[in-house]
């Protein structure tokens, strides 16, 4: 599947932005964790987004069910 991959490669790029602002020394802790926390949020939406579409690549739904995903997630 496509945005799988995308998502993947999505979340691939947001470690190496978070890496990238950990390594740099010429901000202060609290700069970081500016910086971070829009980028910390969007990677929870997308690793959750991941779940979903892997749960539903390995668990297709059926025409007359619903996909029944909500009974996987624990939030």
């Amino acid at each position: 599947m496509k945005p799988i991959e995308h998502i993947q490669n999505a979340l691939k790029d947001i470690d190496k932005e978070v890496e990238s602002i950990l390594l740099n020394i010429k901000l202060a802790l609290d700069e970081k964790d500016d910086l971070m926390l829009p980028i910390v949020q969007q990677k929870k939406v997308l690793t959750q987004t991941l779940e979903d579409l892997e749960y539903l690549r390995d668990n297709p739904p059926t025409p007359k069910g619903g996909c029944g995903m909500s009974k996987y997630r624990e939030d």
